[in-house]
Protein backbone atom coordinates (compact mmCIF):
# COMPACT_ATOMS: atom_id res chain seq x y z
CA UNK A 1 0.00 0.00 0.00
CA UNK A 2 1.15 3.35 -0.81
CA UNK A 3 0.29 7.22 -0.27
CA UNK A 4 2.81 8.49 -3.03
CA UNK A 5 0.72 10.92 -5.01
CA UNK A 6 1.36 9.45 -8.66
CA UNK A 7 3.04 12.05 -10.81
CA UNK A 8 0.11 12.01 -13.22
CA UNK A 9 -2.02 13.67 -10.75
CA UNK A 10 -2.29 17.54 -11.42
CA UNK A 11 -1.28 18.90 -8.37
CA UNK A 12 -2.39 22.26 -9.05
CA UNK A 13 -6.20 20.63 -9.81
CA UNK A 14 -6.11 18.44 -6.98
CA UNK A 15 -6.09 21.32 -4.50
CA UNK A 16 -9.09 22.69 -6.50
CA UNK A 17 -10.76 19.85 -5.86
CA UNK A 18 -10.42 20.49 -2.23
CA UNK A 19 -11.38 23.79 -2.22
CA UNK A 20 -14.70 22.68 -3.96
CA UNK A 21 -14.98 19.93 -0.92
CA UNK A 22 -14.58 22.55 1.61
CA UNK A 23 -16.10 25.49 -0.32
CA UNK A 24 -19.29 24.25 -2.32
CA UNK A 25 -19.71 20.63 -1.25
CA UNK A 26 -19.53 21.34 2.57
CA UNK A 27 -19.49 25.58 2.18
CA UNK A 28 -17.82 24.40 5.55
CA UNK A 29 -18.78 27.48 8.68
CA UNK A 30 -16.05 29.19 10.78
CA UNK A 31 -15.61 27.03 14.07
CA UNK A 32 -17.55 23.57 12.75
CA UNK A 33 -15.55 20.41 13.05
CA UNK A 34 -15.11 18.21 10.39
CA UNK A 35 -15.48 14.21 10.11
CA UNK A 36 -13.62 13.04 7.13
CA UNK A 37 -13.32 9.36 5.79
CA UNK A 38 -11.03 7.93 3.06
CA UNK A 39 -9.31 5.40 1.87
CA UNK A 40 -5.39 5.64 2.79
CA UNK A 41 -4.17 6.17 -0.96
CA UNK A 42 -5.86 9.36 -0.73
CA UNK A 43 -4.23 11.06 1.94
CA UNK A 44 -2.61 13.40 -0.47
CA UNK A 45 -6.15 14.82 -0.98
CA UNK A 46 -7.47 14.39 2.60
CA UNK A 47 -3.96 17.39 3.60
CA UNK A 48 -5.08 19.36 1.16
CA UNK A 49 -9.11 19.40 2.69
CA UNK A 50 -7.72 19.66 5.94
CA UNK A 51 -5.65 22.90 4.76
CA UNK A 52 -8.81 24.16 2.88
CA UNK A 53 -10.90 23.34 5.81
CA UNK A 54 -8.69 24.71 8.50
CA UNK A 55 -8.17 28.28 6.64
CA UNK A 56 -11.95 27.71 6.53
CA UNK A 57 -11.97 27.93 10.07
CA UNK A 58 -12.53 24.50 10.55
CA UNK A 59 -12.66 24.10 14.46
CA UNK A 60 -11.27 19.99 14.48
CA UNK A 61 -10.96 17.79 11.40
CA UNK A 62 -10.65 13.93 12.40
CA UNK A 63 -9.61 11.90 9.60
CA UNK A 64 -10.38 8.24 9.37
CA UNK A 65 -8.65 6.01 7.10
CA UNK A 66 -9.13 2.51 5.41
CA UNK A 67 -7.57 0.55 3.48
CA UNK A 68 -8.06 -2.17 1.07
CA UNK A 69 -5.38 -4.81 2.32
CA UNK A 70 -7.05 -4.32 5.41
CA UNK A 71 -10.37 -4.99 4.51
CA UNK A 72 -9.72 -7.90 2.14
CA UNK A 73 -7.67 -9.19 5.11
CA UNK A 74 -11.44 -9.23 7.21
CA UNK A 75 -12.54 -11.79 4.19
CA UNK A 76 -9.58 -14.37 4.10
CA UNK A 77 -9.18 -14.38 7.57
CA UNK A 78 -11.50 -13.61 9.66
CA UNK A 79 -13.99 -15.61 12.18
CA UNK A 80 -17.24 -16.78 10.35
CA UNK A 81 -19.38 -14.95 13.50
CA UNK A 82 -17.75 -11.84 12.79
CA UNK A 83 -19.43 -10.78 9.78
CA UNK A 84 -22.49 -10.45 11.49
CA UNK A 85 -20.93 -7.70 13.29
CA UNK A 86 -19.88 -3.96 13.09
CA UNK A 87 -18.29 -1.20 14.94
CA UNK A 88 -21.80 0.64 16.19
CA UNK A 89 -19.59 2.00 19.01
CA UNK A 90 -18.27 4.19 16.56
CA UNK A 91 -21.62 4.96 14.82
CA UNK A 92 -23.49 5.74 17.99
CA UNK A 93 -20.67 8.34 18.15
CA UNK A 94 -20.85 9.67 14.65
CA UNK A 95 -24.46 10.07 15.75
CA UNK A 96 -23.06 12.34 18.54
CA UNK A 97 -21.03 14.40 16.81
CA UNK A 98 -23.65 14.69 13.75
CA UNK A 99 -25.44 15.84 16.80
CA UNK A 100 -22.95 18.79 17.88
CA UNK A 101 -23.14 19.98 14.01
CA UNK A 102 -20.00 18.21 12.56
CA UNK A 103 -19.80 18.33 9.09
CA UNK A 104 -19.51 14.98 7.07
CA UNK A 105 -16.95 14.52 4.25
CA UNK A 106 -16.39 11.55 2.20
CA UNK A 107 -13.99 10.84 -0.47
CA UNK A 108 -14.14 7.54 -2.41
CA UNK A 109 -11.22 5.91 -4.54
CA UNK A 110 -11.15 2.43 -3.67
CA UNK A 111 -11.50 -0.36 -6.21
CA UNK A 112 -15.06 -1.07 -6.69
CA UNK A 113 -14.69 -4.28 -7.30
CA UNK A 114 -12.58 -4.66 -4.61
CA UNK A 115 -14.78 -7.75 -3.21
CA UNK A 116 -15.50 -9.40 -6.29
CA UNK A 117 -13.46 -12.53 -5.33
CA UNK A 118 -14.58 -12.79 -1.75
CA UNK A 119 -17.62 -15.04 -0.78
CA UNK A 120 -21.09 -13.43 -1.47
CA UNK A 121 -23.09 -14.64 1.27
CA UNK A 122 -20.40 -12.69 3.69
CA UNK A 123 -20.36 -9.77 2.02
CA UNK A 124 -24.10 -9.58 2.27
CA UNK A 125 -23.62 -10.10 5.85
CA UNK A 126 -21.16 -7.51 6.53
CA UNK A 127 -23.46 -5.15 5.05
CA UNK A 128 -26.67 -5.98 6.62
CA UNK A 129 -24.69 -5.53 9.73
CA UNK A 130 -23.04 -2.71 9.03
CA UNK A 131 -26.60 -0.89 7.80
CA UNK A 132 -27.86 -1.80 10.88
CA UNK A 133 -25.43 -0.66 12.77
CA UNK A 134 -24.83 3.00 11.16
CA UNK A 135 -28.19 3.89 11.17
CA UNK A 136 -28.07 6.49 14.23
CA UNK A 137 -25.51 8.42 12.05
CA UNK A 138 -27.39 7.51 8.69
CA UNK A 139 -30.66 9.03 9.86
CA UNK A 140 -28.48 12.54 10.32
CA UNK A 141 -27.73 12.25 6.69
CA UNK A 142 -30.77 10.93 4.69
CA UNK A 143 -33.04 13.67 7.36
CA UNK A 144 -30.30 16.06 6.04
CA UNK A 145 -29.63 17.06 9.47
CA UNK A 146 -26.26 18.65 9.07
CA UNK A 147 -23.98 20.05 5.72
CA UNK A 148 -22.22 16.25 3.76
CA UNK A 149 -20.76 15.62 1.14
CA UNK A 150 -18.68 13.08 -1.14
CA UNK A 151 -15.64 13.48 -3.37
CA UNK A 152 -13.61 11.03 -5.20
CA UNK A 153 -9.49 10.42 -5.22
CA UNK A 154 -8.00 8.33 -8.12
CA UNK A 155 -6.89 5.34 -6.13
CA UNK A 156 -4.58 2.94 -8.44
CA UNK A 157 -6.92 0.09 -8.33
CA UNK A 158 -10.06 1.87 -9.30
CA UNK A 159 -8.04 3.26 -11.82
CA UNK A 160 -6.88 0.03 -13.08
CA UNK A 161 -9.80 -1.04 -13.80
CA UNK A 162 -11.40 1.87 -15.31
CA UNK A 163 -8.63 1.99 -17.90
CA UNK A 164 -7.42 -1.64 -17.94
CA UNK A 165 -5.14 -1.63 -21.01
CA UNK A 166 -3.02 1.51 -19.72
CA UNK A 167 -0.35 1.34 -17.41
CA UNK A 168 -0.62 2.57 -13.95
CA UNK A 169 0.34 5.83 -14.37
CA UNK A 170 -1.02 6.71 -17.36
CA UNK A 171 -4.25 5.14 -15.94
CA UNK A 172 -4.43 7.12 -12.62
CA UNK A 173 -3.49 10.21 -15.12
CA UNK A 174 -6.51 9.84 -17.16
CA UNK A 175 -9.03 8.99 -13.91
CA UNK A 176 -7.52 11.88 -12.17
CA UNK A 177 -8.68 13.84 -15.51
CA UNK A 178 -12.12 12.87 -15.61
CA UNK A 179 -12.73 13.27 -11.87
CA UNK A 180 -11.48 17.10 -12.12
CA UNK A 181 -13.58 17.83 -15.28
CA UNK A 182 -16.83 16.10 -13.30
CA UNK A 183 -16.00 18.08 -10.61
CA UNK A 184 -15.44 21.14 -12.40
CA UNK A 185 -11.75 21.52 -10.85
CA UNK A 186 -10.38 21.67 -13.97
CA UNK A 187 -11.69 25.58 -14.75
CA UNK A 188 -9.95 28.51 -13.41
CA UNK A 189 -12.51 29.50 -10.71
CA UNK A 190 -14.23 26.03 -9.82
CA UNK A 191 -16.74 27.85 -7.28
CA UNK A 192 -18.01 30.39 -9.86
CA UNK A 193 -18.39 27.50 -12.06
CA UNK A 194 -20.58 25.49 -9.37
CA UNK A 195 -22.55 28.93 -8.60
CA UNK A 196 -23.64 28.92 -12.02
CA UNK A 197 -23.91 24.80 -12.03
CA UNK A 198 -26.19 24.98 -9.49
CA UNK A 199 -28.33 28.19 -10.89
CA UNK A 200 -29.30 26.13 -13.58
CA UNK A 201 -30.43 22.59 -11.72
CA UNK A 202 -32.36 25.06 -9.27
CA UNK A 203 -34.31 26.34 -12.24
CA UNK A 204 -34.94 22.83 -13.04
CA UNK A 205 -36.48 21.91 -9.48
CA UNK A 206 -38.24 25.20 -9.96
CA UNK A 207 -40.07 24.04 -13.14
CA UNK A 208 -40.76 20.64 -11.74
CA UNK A 209 -42.08 21.96 -8.78
CA UNK A 210 -44.45 24.38 -10.07
CA UNK A 211 -45.69 21.55 -12.14
CA UNK A 212 -46.34 19.50 -9.38
CA UNK A 213 -46.93 15.89 -10.88
CA UNK A 214 -48.73 13.02 -9.50
CA UNK A 215 -46.87 10.61 -11.75
CA UNK A 216 -44.07 10.04 -14.05
CA UNK A 217 -44.36 8.02 -16.81
CA UNK A 218 -41.38 6.26 -18.46
CA UNK A 219 -41.19 4.47 -21.93
CA UNK A 220 -38.70 2.84 -24.30
CA UNK A 221 -36.35 -0.40 -24.54
CA UNK A 222 -37.80 -2.84 -21.54
CA UNK A 223 -39.41 -0.14 -20.10
CA UNK A 224 -42.96 0.55 -19.38
CA UNK A 225 -43.45 2.17 -15.85
CA UNK A 226 -45.39 4.60 -13.64
CA UNK A 227 -43.68 5.97 -10.75
CA UNK A 228 -46.17 7.60 -8.32
CA UNK A 229 -44.71 10.96 -6.89
CA UNK A 230 -45.24 10.96 -2.59
CA UNK A 231 -47.76 13.31 -1.79
CA UNK A 232 -45.70 16.86 -0.89
CA UNK A 233 -43.43 15.80 -2.74
CA UNK A 234 -40.04 18.20 -3.69
CA UNK A 235 -37.53 18.13 -6.28
CA UNK A 236 -34.27 19.42 -5.16
CA UNK A 237 -30.68 19.38 -7.25
CA UNK A 238 -26.93 20.72 -6.60
CA UNK A 239 -27.17 23.14 -4.03
CA UNK A 240 -30.02 22.21 -0.71
CA UNK A 241 -29.87 24.06 2.65
CA UNK A 242 -29.26 21.48 5.38
CA UNK A 243 -31.38 21.53 8.88
CA UNK A 244 -28.67 23.18 10.51
CA UNK A 245 -29.05 26.27 7.70
CA UNK A 246 -26.29 25.55 5.39
CA UNK A 247 -26.22 25.57 2.26
CA UNK A 248 -24.27 22.66 0.81
CA UNK A 249 -23.60 20.45 -2.64
CA UNK A 250 -23.99 17.38 -0.81
CA UNK A 251 -22.78 14.87 -4.17
CA UNK A 252 -19.36 16.10 -6.33
CA UNK A 253 -20.06 15.79 -9.45
CA UNK A 254 -23.86 15.96 -9.40
CA UNK A 255 -25.92 16.65 -12.90
CA UNK A 256 -29.40 15.28 -11.30
CA UNK A 257 -32.43 17.08 -9.90
CA UNK A 258 -34.73 14.59 -7.62
CA UNK A 259 -37.15 13.85 -5.20
CA UNK A 260 -38.93 10.99 -3.59
CA UNK A 261 -41.26 8.70 -5.28
CA UNK A 262 -44.15 7.36 -3.36
CA UNK A 263 -43.46 3.80 -2.04
CA UNK A 264 -46.92 2.40 -2.13
CA UNK A 265 -47.58 3.77 -5.93
CA UNK A 266 -45.36 1.98 -8.80
CA UNK A 267 -46.21 0.18 -11.26
CA UNK A 268 -44.92 -1.54 -14.30
CA UNK A 269 -41.88 -2.96 -15.67
CA UNK A 270 -38.42 -1.30 -15.79
CA UNK A 271 -34.72 -2.49 -17.49
CA UNK A 272 -31.27 -0.88 -16.20
CA UNK A 273 -29.54 0.86 -18.85
CA UNK A 274 -26.22 0.47 -17.36
CA UNK A 275 -24.16 -2.09 -15.23
CA UNK A 276 -24.63 -1.53 -11.12
CA UNK A 277 -21.17 -1.75 -9.22
CA UNK A 278 -21.92 -2.87 -5.60
CA UNK A 279 -19.71 -3.95 -3.38
CA UNK A 280 -17.20 -6.04 -5.54
CA UNK A 281 -20.28 -7.28 -8.03
CA UNK A 282 -21.51 -6.06 -11.41
CA UNK A 283 -24.61 -6.03 -11.67
CA UNK A 284 -26.12 -5.85 -15.38
CA UNK A 285 -28.98 -6.16 -17.13
CA UNK A 286 -31.56 -5.45 -14.36
CA UNK A 287 -35.11 -6.08 -14.86
CA UNK A 288 -37.99 -5.60 -12.78
CA UNK A 289 -41.52 -5.42 -12.50
CA UNK A 290 -43.31 -3.40 -9.56
CA UNK A 291 -46.94 -4.18 -8.37
CA UNK A 292 -48.62 -1.86 -6.11
CA UNK A 293 -45.18 0.20 -5.37
CA UNK A 294 -43.34 -3.71 -5.20
CA UNK A 295 -40.98 -5.38 -6.76
CA UNK A 296 -42.34 -8.62 -7.45
CA UNK A 297 -40.11 -10.01 -10.08
CA UNK A 298 -36.40 -9.39 -10.74
CA UNK A 299 -33.89 -10.66 -12.95
CA UNK A 300 -30.51 -9.79 -14.26
CA UNK A 301 -28.03 -11.34 -16.47
CA UNK A 302 -25.32 -11.01 -14.26
CA UNK A 303 -24.85 -10.28 -9.94
CA UNK A 304 -28.81 -11.64 -9.89
CA UNK A 305 -27.70 -13.69 -6.99
CA UNK A 306 -26.74 -10.76 -5.19
CA UNK A 307 -29.50 -8.33 -6.53
CA UNK A 308 -31.96 -10.95 -4.49
CA UNK A 309 -29.86 -10.63 -1.56
CA UNK A 310 -30.30 -7.23 -1.97
CA UNK A 311 -33.74 -7.20 -2.27
CA UNK A 312 -34.57 -9.24 0.94
CA UNK A 313 -32.91 -6.74 3.17
CA UNK A 314 -36.20 -5.85 4.64
CA UNK A 315 -39.79 -4.88 3.88
CA UNK A 316 -38.41 -1.51 2.19
CA UNK A 317 -35.81 -2.90 -0.33
CA UNK A 318 -38.52 -3.70 -2.57
CA UNK A 319 -39.35 -0.40 -2.92
CA UNK A 320 -38.47 3.22 -3.99
CA UNK A 321 -36.95 5.89 -2.35
CA UNK A 322 -36.06 8.06 -4.74
CA UNK A 323 -36.38 9.04 -8.57
CA UNK A 324 -33.76 11.26 -10.42
CA UNK A 325 -33.70 12.87 -13.90
CA UNK A 326 -30.31 13.21 -15.87
CA UNK A 327 -30.12 14.14 -19.35
CA UNK A 328 -28.33 11.34 -21.62
CA UNK A 329 -26.46 14.72 -22.73
CA UNK A 330 -24.64 15.20 -19.00
CA UNK A 331 -20.51 15.51 -19.42
CA UNK A 332 -20.07 12.35 -17.65
CA UNK A 333 -22.28 10.28 -19.85
CA UNK A 334 -20.47 12.17 -22.65
CA UNK A 335 -17.31 10.76 -21.35
CA UNK A 336 -18.48 7.36 -22.56
CA UNK A 337 -16.90 5.92 -18.92
CA UNK A 338 -18.38 3.44 -17.18
CA UNK A 339 -16.63 4.62 -13.57
CA UNK A 340 -18.12 1.55 -11.26
CA UNK A 341 -18.87 4.10 -9.36
CA UNK A 342 -22.09 4.98 -8.11
CA UNK A 343 -21.25 8.78 -7.23
CA UNK A 344 -20.58 9.41 -11.10
CA UNK A 345 -22.16 6.64 -12.86
CA UNK A 346 -25.57 8.10 -11.51
CA UNK A 347 -24.56 11.68 -13.17
CA UNK A 348 -24.55 9.89 -16.71
CA UNK A 349 -28.33 8.72 -16.80
CA UNK A 350 -31.60 8.75 -15.42
CA UNK A 351 -31.76 6.86 -12.48
CA UNK A 352 -34.21 5.06 -9.37
CA UNK A 353 -32.93 4.21 -5.91
CA UNK A 354 -34.24 1.22 -4.32
CA UNK A 355 -34.84 1.60 0.07
CA UNK A 356 -34.60 4.83 1.79
CA UNK A 357 -35.64 8.03 0.74
CA UNK A 358 -34.74 11.51 1.99
CA UNK A 359 -36.90 13.26 4.19
CA UNK A 360 -35.51 16.39 2.42
CA UNK A 361 -37.19 15.84 -0.94
CA UNK A 362 -40.86 16.79 0.82
CA UNK A 363 -42.10 20.65 1.17
CA UNK A 364 -41.13 21.47 4.40
CA UNK A 365 -39.46 18.54 5.05
CA UNK A 366 -37.05 19.55 7.99
CA UNK A 367 -40.27 19.77 10.32
CA UNK A 368 -41.79 16.28 9.72
CA UNK A 369 -41.85 13.16 11.52
CA UNK A 370 -40.50 9.93 10.38
CA UNK A 371 -44.68 8.89 10.69
CA UNK A 372 -45.51 11.77 8.51
CA UNK A 373 -42.80 11.45 6.23
CA UNK A 374 -44.11 7.00 5.86
CA UNK A 375 -47.70 8.98 5.75
CA UNK A 376 -47.04 10.60 2.77
CA UNK A 377 -45.41 7.51 0.62
CA UNK A 378 -41.92 8.06 1.86
CA UNK A 379 -40.00 4.81 2.01
CA UNK A 380 -37.68 3.14 5.01
CA UNK A 381 -35.11 0.74 4.16
CA UNK A 382 -31.54 0.36 5.56
CA UNK A 383 -30.43 0.49 2.58
CA UNK A 384 -30.07 3.10 -0.58
CA UNK A 385 -29.05 1.46 -4.06
CA UNK A 386 -28.91 4.00 -6.89
CA UNK A 387 -29.29 2.31 -10.67
CA UNK A 388 -29.49 3.65 -13.92
CA UNK A 389 -32.43 3.48 -16.27
CA UNK A 390 -31.94 6.43 -18.84
CA UNK A 391 -30.61 6.73 -22.09
CA UNK A 392 -31.13 8.17 -25.50
CA UNK A 393 -34.17 6.13 -26.08
CA UNK A 394 -36.29 7.12 -23.01
CA UNK A 395 -39.54 9.17 -23.02
CA UNK A 396 -40.72 10.40 -19.58
CA UNK A 397 -44.08 12.50 -19.26
CA UNK A 398 -45.52 14.39 -16.45
CA UNK A 399 -48.22 12.99 -15.22
CA UNK A 400 -51.53 15.50 -13.16
CA UNK A 401 -53.79 13.86 -10.84
CA UNK A 402 -56.38 15.01 -13.49
CA UNK A 403 -55.10 12.77 -16.16
CA UNK A 404 -52.83 15.34 -18.54
CA UNK A 405 -49.29 14.85 -19.02
CA UNK A 406 -46.68 17.16 -20.00
CA UNK A 407 -43.32 16.23 -21.67
CA UNK A 408 -40.55 16.32 -19.66
CA UNK A 409 -37.84 13.67 -21.45
CA UNK A 410 -37.58 13.17 -25.13
CA UNK A 411 -35.27 10.87 -25.81
CA UNK A 412 -32.98 11.15 -23.14
CA UNK A 413 -33.26 14.90 -23.54
CA UNK A 414 -35.33 17.76 -21.50
CA UNK A 415 -38.38 18.40 -23.19
CA UNK A 416 -38.96 21.78 -21.60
Amino acid sequence: MTTRQHNTIDPAKLDKLAEVAVKVGLQLQPGQDVFLTAPAAALPLVRRIAEHAYKAGAGLVTPLLSDEEVTLARYRFGQDAGFDRAAGWLYEGLAKAFDANTARLAVVGDNPMLLAGEDAAKVARASKANSIAYRPAMEKITGFDINWNIVAYPGASWARLVFPDDEEDAAVGKLADAIFAASRADVADPVAAWTAHNAALRARTDWLNGQRFHALHYSGPGTDLTIGLADGHEWVGGASVARNGIVCNPNIPTEEVFTTPHAQRVEGHVRSTKPLSYQGTLIDDIAVRFEGGRIVEASASRGAEVLNKVLDTDEGARRLGEVALVPHSSPISASGLLFYNTLFDENASCHIALGQCYSKCFVDGDKLTPEQVAAQGGNSSFIHIDWMIGSDKIDIDGIHADGRRVPVFRKGEWAA
